[in-house]
């Protein structure tokens, strides 16, 4: 459910296209590669790609010097726009908000004991249309299903809400 050690997002991002896109064509020095499944990480109005939105990417132009992407279309990113995207074969929960997936595969490990919440728990399984596998210790799947504490949420919206009634 984390980015940080072992079982974060990050390291299993890289162990994962290691294993399953080792051989994708590099664009430059950069970590993507031809076959890469991606995620844009915010809104880009201009492009009309979305934070949370997938793609793959296709190739890159080496006229222009661009990586492409496919979404529903092909979108092009110069090298100073690579912050943009990040690779998605790993995801967190707060990520995969939204989507849907036919399998999702889990790591439940006391290492992000903090993020153990049943909520959490609960929107990671609701992803999956057909499976979900979840990979780590019993104890760090009990701590999630009996941790029901949710953050309060420390915004103004009530008092707002309020003064317009």
């Amino acid at each position: 459910p984390m980015y940080k050690g072992d079982a974060g997002a990050t390291n299993l991002n890289l162990r994962l296209q290691q294993a399953i896109n080792p051989d994708g064509a590099r664009f430059h020095e950069t970590r993507f590669r031809v076959g890469d499944k991606v995620m844009q990480l915010r809104n880009n109005y201009e492009k009309m790609v979305f934070n949370g939105d997938l793609g793959y990417v296709v190739g890159y132009d080496p006229d222009e010097d661009k990586l492409i992407v496919k979404y529903d279309y092909e979108v092009a990113y110069d090298r100073f726009e690579l912050d943009e995207i990040t690779l998605a074969y790993a995801i967190t929960v707060h990520k995969s908000q939204g989507s849907e997936f036919k399998c999702v595969v889990m790591p439940m490990i006391t290492q992000h004991y903090i993020m153990l919440h049943r909520n959490l728990l609960y929107t990671a399984v609701t992803r999956a249309r057909e499976m979900v596998i979840l990979v780590g210790t019993r104890r760090a799947l009990a701590l999630a299903v009996r941790n029901v504490k949710v953050d309060r949420r420390l915004s103004s919206l009530a008092d707002r809400l309020r003064h317009i009634t």
